[in-house]
């Protein structure tokens, strides 16, 4: 196999001695396939972001709530947040407490809310309205609740979730209203949180959110924690060498405001994260197979099996994710990578310069662990993928089957059913 374009998977030995076709030819194409010291590895740097003693890491399972992965997670350390019912079911089932489960909750019914009410996990609010609602389930009881405080940031507009425009928190306007309905049921608040949105690569806007925050926290006595919310990014354009966020800075900076706020607040509280990308993202690639070459005018096109039904951040976000050919093509091209979806924005990668392909090849879309899977759907009727595991020692493992053409009818009634 030739090491044309393959820069990133060989530096880090991802596939540990497997050939990405034979996983193809064995587990099926397209498919998501996992390194799991990748993802070891990631949850340990989270871990040792900073000194601080009470630093508590969420992982975010929105990103991946694959079982297996969440076992990992779990394995490392690390606590998890949760956004449904379906995510605590599934936390729940990979060994973690109910302690260990943060649920999030965002314009939620009161079946949803009793849910995790039910099952002892600790809930945050983002608005009034929801809070009253808690407090007429549960009066009494402790409470968490998200606020904005003003800073918001992200790699497209759909996912900054604080600042101006976004539908998620309470405004610190509302506090005295806020404290006024804790008072009226009786709730404990017991830690506030924020997200300010996703992939930050520069920190500085990462403290400023965390010090507006820590100034909204100042208005609450006896705190336990504050969440101060996700949103680390990585490099997705590793082939043009893009930098690392500096995790390092990142953590000394953080650690002096932990400091100088447990010294004004009296107390050290627990600091909690929430990273769901950053864990998730680099220890996945999704291979796929080429199916058919063309040229449209003036473009060349590769159409492959990964349709926007598996990987939907291209489309969704126009995100970009490093391809790698898995030829001994000596020749360079610039070739748009496309799907088999009936739609015109089905495209995973535009106009990149790539190694000739050829009907056959395959192709692995790097660094898709996180919203990818989870994001797949199964429109056109398309099945969704399988998902490996390579484990520490190489050995590849199934963590989830494909799809088969009877899953698409469950659930589903004919007429005369």
């Amino acid at each position: 196999m030739g090491k044309i374009n393959t820069k990133v998977t060989d530096s880090v030995n991802f596939f540990m001695g497997n050939k990405p076709a034979d996983l193809t030819a064995k587990y099926g194409s397209p498919l998501y396939v996992y390194n799991e010291k990748i993802l070891r590895e990631r949850c340990r740097d989270i871990k040792n972001l900073v000194t601080y003693p009470h630093f508590s890491i969420n992982y975010s399972a929105k990103a991946n709530s694959n079982l297996a992965f969440l076992e990992i997670v779990r394995e490392e350390g690390l606590n998890v947040d949760a956004m449904s019912p379906g995510e605590i079911f599934v936390e729940l089932k990979a060994g973690f407490k109910p302690e260990q489960i943060f649920y999030i909750s965002n314009n939620v019914s009161k079946e949803e809310m009793q849910f995790a009410i039910d099952h002892n996990i600790t809930i945050s609010v983002d608005s009034l309205s929801q809070l009253e609602q808690y407090g007429q389930l549960n009066p009494g009881g402790k409470v968490a609740a998200r606020f904005n405080g003003g800073i918001g940031a992200g790699h497209h507009e759909k996912v900054v979730t604080a600042g101006k425009k976004t539908k998620f928190a309470i405004n610190p306007e509302n506090i005295p209203e806020f404290k006024e309905i804790l008072k009226k049921y009786d709730l404990k608040l017991v830690g506030i949180n924020q997200h300010i949105g996703s992939l930050f690569m520069d920190g500085s806007k990462y403290v400023e959110g965390v010090k507006a925050i820590l100034h909204i926290a100042k208005e609450f006595d006896n705190l336990e924690f504050v969440d101060l919310g996700g949103g680390f990014g990585i490099p997705y354009e590793k082939l043009n060498d893009q930098p690392r966020l500096d995790l390092a800075s990142l953590g000394k900076e953080l650690d002096e405001v932990f400091k100088e706020f447990a010294a004004e607040y009296g107390r050290e509280i627990t600091f909690k994260v929430e990273p769901g990308r950053y864990i998730s993202a680099e220890c996945s690639v999704l291979l796929g197979t080429v199916h058919a070459i063309k040229h449209n005018h003036e473009d060349k096109y590769a159409g492959t099996d990964i349709g926007f039904n598996v990987l939907q951040r291209p489309i969704m976000y126009d995100s970009h994710h490093d391809i790698e050919v898995y030829n001994d093509s000596e020749k360079i091209e610039d070739i748009t990578v496309v799907g088999n979806i009936c739609e015109s924005g089905d495209i995973i990668a535009k106009h990149r310069m790539c190694p000739e392909m050829h009907v056959g090849d395959t192709i692995g879309v790097l660094d898709a662990g996180a919203y990818g899977y989870c994001m797949a759907s199964n429109y056109n009727n398309r099945l969704r993928p399988a998902e490996v595991l390579i484990r520490e020692n190489g050995e590849v493992q199934l963590i989830r089957e494909k799809d088969k053409l009877e899953d698409l009818l469950k659930g589903m009634k004919g007429l005369n059913d």
